[in-house]
């Protein structure tokens, strides 16, 4: 009895995935032909030319028929962004530290919300100008 060694193995199993390739690629043309002739003749139908098609690809998605394609709208800021806004806390340890308790808070204020004094490190509201 011949013994089979690993490497004859693969080989059969390359061969065999070769095979399954070969039968998947010919299953897949298949049915892109089919589904292509029916694009084709839905294009027929509609009066559609292979330049419009090609230009509808090129875009994306296909144009609104009567309608010329629009820019894409910018995203709305709010209204604060991008203003800077006064500090509300200090750090006591380190008074040039401050935080405007917008974000990611800093490691000093993480501190203080564990300690539970957070309201030790607010900064006093300065009186309205008259």
């Amino acid at each position: 009895m011949a013994r089979t060694t690993v490497a004859n193995q693969l080989a059969t199993i390359r061969k065999q995935r070769e095979l399954l390739a070969k039968k998947e690629q010919a299953l897949l043309s298949k049915s892109h032909d089919k589904v292509l002739s029916q694009i084709v003749q839905m294009a027929k139908d509609a009066g559609l030319t292979a330049a419009d098609i090609a230009k509808a690809l090129a875009e994306g998605k296909p144009a609104k028929a009567g309608k010329a394609a629009k820019a894409p709208k910018a995203a709305k800021k709010g209204a604060l962004a991008g203003k800077k806004v006064a500090p509300k806390y200090r750090n006591p340890a380190n008074p040039e530290q401050t935080w405007t308790g917008r974000g990611v808070s800093p490691t000093w204020v993480q501190a203080l919300k564990t300690a539970g004094t957070l309201d030790t490190a607010l900064i006093a509201a300065e009186p309205a100008a008259v």
